[in-house]
This record gives C-alpha cells, structure tokens and sequence, in this order.
C-alpha cells in the first residue's frame, strides 16, 4: 500500500453545509421585508366594502376623489373642467369608467362628479370598492 500523508481514517464527507444557504435566504428574507411596503403605489383611498365580482385587470381609465376633495385621473392630479375635458376626447375611443371615493367624501360630491362624468359623454361608469 502507498504511503498516504495525513490521517489514514479520512473519509468522504456527504453532508451539505446549509450554513451559507440560511444566510443567503435570511439577508434575501430581510430585504424583501424592508422593500415589500415600497412597493405600494397609487392613490391610497379608503374604498367602501361591497359584494362584487372581481373586474379583470384590463386597460382602464380610473377617476379618484380623495377625502380632501383632490381628483386624479389615472394617478394624475386634475381639476373638474380638465377632467370634463379629457373624458371628452376619451368617450369615443373608451367609454368604460371607474370610479374611486373615499367612503368619507359626501354623497353630494361623489354625485356631482358622477353628472360630470356623464355629461362627458362616458356611458359606462363603474364604482371600485373593496371586498368584504
């Protein structure tokens, strides 16, 4: 037998090492964490709870009316004649509408936004609400 330097009771090890593994996973854990909130985007609106089927996530034109009043089209800050006006011109080609309020803006307001919308030429307007 040839002579072997070292320990002669070497054996091939067949265990995996994790430890590296966990570390890995426990950093990609902590990152996904901290960036899980960022990711939020959008106009953040209390939305009222209704029953109601989920739409399907299609090219679509959104109205909001935060609860200090401020309306944006598409996460786009406008005014009610600005509005009026790009409705207008987008009646024609999508005359599908999206509503979002906040549960804390007046009946009244939601209502004037509402005849404003259909006085825009829009023929479909949808309301968004939460699910229960």
């Amino acid at each position: 037998m040839p002579y072997i330097s070292g320990n002669k009771n070497r054996e091939v090890m067949s265990e995996i090492n994790v430890t590296p593994f966990v570390d890995v996973m426990l950093v990609l854990l902590v990152i996904f964490m901290v960036t899980a909130p960022l990711m939020q985007q959008g106009i953040d609106v209390n939305l009222p709870k209704a029953k109601a089927k989920e739409l399907p996530p299609e090219e679509r034109l959104i109205i909001t009316m935060k609860a200090d009043g401020n309306i944006y089209l598409n996460d786009v800050p406008v005014d009610m004649e600005t509005l009026k006006e790009k409705l207008s011109a987008l009646s024609k080609k999508n005359p599908e509408v999206f509503l979002r309020a906040d549960r804390s803006v007046s009946y009244g307001f939601v209502a004037e936004l509402m005849a404003e919308i259909k006085d825009a030429g829009i023929e479909k307007l949808g309301l968004v609400t939460e699910p229960k």
